[in-house]
């Protein structure tokens, strides 16, 4: 079976040495090692170091010779936006309070994957918001761009606390690394 034992970024490798492709939601782009198809039907086993966050256009470098390039498949997301840029500012606080993943889109906007309760909750805050199909290609967080690994709670965060998040409402915050 191929084996695909590095993590080319995107921009960064010959997009003429790919020999496939494989598309992948974005919870199957963060891993480390596990039995992959590509979208022609053939299997390959992705056997990186470390658990690794894979982005649109990235390449996976095969032992033996060649790359399989990473791509972002369309699933549910919806794309909030503010009449002015307080509003949108507003929106985009109320999701960093629910420890939402957010994209920034370049006009723009910001995505959320689709959840009725949070896309309820922005059109009642204001923002025209449109559900539909298209990649997920969230923020990395503060510490991941310094090369550290994120916040992360353990469970689905994605419900409102009801408190200030100063940290005394029931569970604690780690940082660890994959």
């Amino acid at each position: 079976m191929r084996r695909a034992v590095e993590k080319l970024a995107a921009g960064h490798w010959p997009q003429g040495e790919a020999v496939a492709t494989v598309t992948l939601d974005f919870d199957d782009r963060y891993r480390r090692r596990i039995r992959l198809t590509d979208d022609a039907g053939e299997p390959f086993l992705l056997d990186l170091a470390d658990a690794t966050r894979l982005d649109d256009g990235d390449g996976l470098r095969l032992e033996g010779g060649g790359i399989i390039a990473v791509r972002a498949a369309d699933e549910p997301v919806a794309d909030a936006y503010g009449d002015t840029p307080a509003r949108t500012a507003r929106i985009a606080w109320h999701l960093g309070n629910r420890h939402t993943a957010i994209q920034v889109l370049s006009d723009g906007g910001i995505r959320i994957r689709r959840d009725h309760v949070l896309v309820e909750m922005l059109r009642g805050i204001g923002a025209t918001v449109t559900e539909r199909a298209g990649p997920f290609m969230p923020e990395r967080g503060a510490y991941e761009s310094l090369g550290r690994h994120g916040h992360h709670h353990g469970h689905d965060d994605r419900h409102d606390h009801g408190q200030d998040h100063d940290h005394p409402h029931g569970h604690d915050h780690h940082y660890h690394d994959h």
